[in-house]
């Protein structure tokens, strides 16, 4: 199943490029896949979050779940974090993301072209820091991939989740164990910083 049809209504107005905005790569541009959807997360929104994770970034393991144009994963990457696995299904994006990490030289990072739900399924090997949620929009996957995150390891007390969805999606579909940290509205989307208060034994 394609996990980035057409359905994010926004155009893509870096005219096929990602600017990572702060760290080590900043202001670098990379090419994105021309796809139909397909659009980094805002530099506006992008700066707002990573203001909230700025103590979190430095030597976090990252998965970013449906990474799409790899804006996230690339920002973490700039800005200290110790690894990233990036989960796309599109051939084009996945190829693309690959040769946007060897062109920045970034061994401590992976792209698997993969279904992000098919992959959840396996249990984790150990639990993810920063886990980053931006799934196509309206398409109801929110709900199922927080499950497999939670049931199958990928999340422990310390992980910090950020998800970005269209701003009608209330309330968020998320475990009782995940609490709200933070939360901002920009146009079409809103988007949170989710902690986890505690887990079932």
């Amino acid at each position: 199943m394609a996990r980035r049809p057409a359905v994010k209504q926004r155009p893509n107005k870096g005219g096929g490029q990602l600017r990572i905005i702060g760290g080590q790569w900043r202001s670098r541009k990379l090419p994105v896949a021309d796809l139909p959807g397909l659009r980094p997360t805002s530099d506006r929104v992008r700066e707002t979050l990573f203001n909230w994770l700025a103590p979190y970034v430095p030597g976090a393991r990252v998965l970013d779940c449906f990474s799409g144009t790899g804006a996230l994963s690339f920002e973490s990457l700039s800005r200290g974090a110790k690894e990233a696995v990036m989960l796309e299904a599109a051939p084009e994006a996945a190829s693309i993301l690959k040769k946007n990490l060897d062109t920045l030289q970034a061994e401590n990072a992976r792209v698997i072209r993969t279904d992000s739900l098919k992959w959840l399924q396996q249990p984790a090997d150990q639990p993810y820091d920063l886990i980053f949620l931006d799934p196509p929009f309206r398409q109801g996957l929110l709900e199922e991939t927080c499950q497999l995150l939670e049931g199958n390891g990928y999340i422990n007390k310390n992980t910090l989740i950020y998800i970005e969805v269209e701003k009608e999606l209330s309330p968020l579909p998320v475990p009782a164990s995940w609490s709200l940290s933070k939360s901002k509205t920009a146009g079409q989307l809103s988007y949170y910083l989710l902690s986890v208060e505690q887990l079932e034994a």
